[in-house]
């Protein structure tokens, strides 16, 4: 069965199936297409079926170009029927595993996926799921599910895991020059596993099993979440200390080994690095070990938004404004820069803090035209408020109390920004090259040269701009 099924991945004649058609299931599809294996897109969205179907991408990463082409030439079409997936000899899962609110897995979209693989199981199959998820889903969730039917792992049918490393907006890496980690269940799983993806991806790393390479991608999130927590407790410090943390920062990374540069911000955001150490530290508590380091991590920077909102209500104290009843700007709600992705963004928690003290607060997004209060956030079953990017002009900018830059697109024009605006709250240093001008800048961390008696004349402007 396992001679079969890699000579159908060698000649291309095996239709390949992707349950999930967003941030990582999308760009995996139409890397199988231009690979040139057919590919049915599974997702339960009527709307995201309708529009890949007539030749248009809802994914930012994704051009609506690739979309149409292939779905014209007959390698790719989307469905919401189940059924459709019968005919797949390999189907890839890529569905979303979030969090519930006390940071336990929710592992309802895996298992609604896989019980879906199940009825269109058929001898041969080979199926990897790539969701990122606590050590172990493949072999106590998925596989049970797969094997109900008497098939035998490894012999007829074949399972793995594979995790997804999508960094959306990234402009040197994407699905297919990222290298790809595969673990099966059995080696003749991981054999399969590897040839499928090495046919539309140039580096596969194989691991010893589905563990492994579980663990793996909470491996690189977990680095990444501990090390951002490191920078962003810096700011605090250098805060304290009176100390710009990005001059400390860019001096220490001149350093030729030993040091890896990681930059302090308002929060993280995104569904992988504020998620993927709560898989793991979830699955320590069931084994009675308590993840300190990790936790601790999570709780810096969960705690970095309202860092941030003490940061504005300081500002425009040194002004005698109030937070109630000041006019807000928010600069960027997209979770970084040059995106249009607003999951877990800490500018949704920034809103709803400022707001929450009285303040009124709009935002500036090139990339993001409208956001939900649930788009992240929100309440379950609260009917959400629509809030609407408004344009980014010398008006606008006068007219807030005070501008907040939390997510630095490189579109935005800075100098413009310190130009117009009275006061500006800098947690991105974006505003470091610019020209000292009108505004006053307070930085993430250290010395801001705020007037003690409300905000100079004109006259007198071109003497305050404090580096952020």
């Amino acid at each position: 069965m396992k001679e079969k099924v890699l000579a159908r991945i060698a000649d291309r004649s095996a239709t390949v199936g992707v349950i999930g058609l967003g941030y990582v299931g999308l760009p995996l599809a139409v890397e199988f297409a231009r690979a040139g294996f057919k590919v049915v897109g599974f997702d339960v969205s009527q709307r995201v079926c309708d529009l890949l179907n007539s030749g248009k991408s809802h994914i930012q990463d994704v051009p609506s170009a690739e979309v149409d082409e292939f779905v014209k030439s007959g390698h790719f079409r989307a469905s919401t029927v189940a059924t459709d997936l019968a005919p797949c000899d390999a189907l890839s899962i890529a569905v979303p595993t979030p969090l519930g609110k006390t940071h336990d897995p929710d592992m309802s979209y895996v298992q609604a996926a896989a019980q879906t693989v199940a009825e269109v199981a058929h001898p041969g199959l080979l199926v990897v799921l790539e969701s990122t998820t606590y050590p172990g889903t493949t072999r106590e969730v998925v596989m049970p599910l797969l094997t109900a039917a008497g098939y035998t792992v490894g012999e007829d049918i074949f399972i793995a895991f594979s995790p997804e490393r999508v960094d959306p907006g990234n402009p040197t890496y994407n699905t297919r020059n990222t290298p790809k980690v595969v673990g099966g269940i059995t080696p003749a799983c991981t054999e399969l596993a590897t040839a499928l993806y090495q046919s539309c991806i140039e580096t596969i790393v194989p691991v010893s099993s589905t563990e492994t390479a579980e663990l793996v991608k909470l491996l690189e999130n977990t680095f990444r979440s501990v090390n951002i927590a490191m920078a962003n407790e810096m700011a605090i410090v250098c805060d304290k200390l009176g100390v710009n943390v990005w001059e400390v920062i860019d001096a220490a990374a001149t350093k030729p080994f030993g040091f890896m540069k990681f930059t302090p911000g308002p929060g993280i955001g995104g569904h992988c690095i504020p998620l993927d150490p709560h898989y793991l530290a979830w699955k320590m508590r069931s084994l009675n070990y308590k993840t300190r380091f990790i936790e601790l991590a999570g709780e810096v920077n969960t705690a970095m938004p309202q860092f941030v909102v003490d940061k504005v209500s300081q500002a425009l104290n040194a002004v005698r404004k109030p937070v109630n009843g000041s006019d807000i700007l928010i600069l960027g709600v997209a979770y970084k820069r040059d995106i249009n992705d607003v999951r877990e963004s800490p500018a949704l928690d920034v809103i709803k803090l400022l707001e929450a003290q009285g303040a009124t607060v709009t935002y500036h997004d090139p990339y993001v035209p409208t956001v939900r209060d649930d788009d992240g956030h929100g309440e379950p079953g609260a009917t959400p408020r629509i809030r609407h990017s408004v344009e980014l002009t010398p008006a606008t900018l006068s007219a807030a109390d005070v501008v907040v830059i939390i997510t630095d697109h490189k579109s935005i024009d800075y100098q413009s920004l310190v130009d117009n605006a009275d006061l500006i709250v800098d947690s991105r240093n974006a505003t470091a090259k610019t020209k000292p001008s009108r505004a006053r800048v307070v930085a993430l961390s250290g010395t801001s040269e705020l007037p003690k008696q409300g905000l100079p004349t004109p006259a007198r402007r071109e003497n305050t701009h404090a580096m952020a």
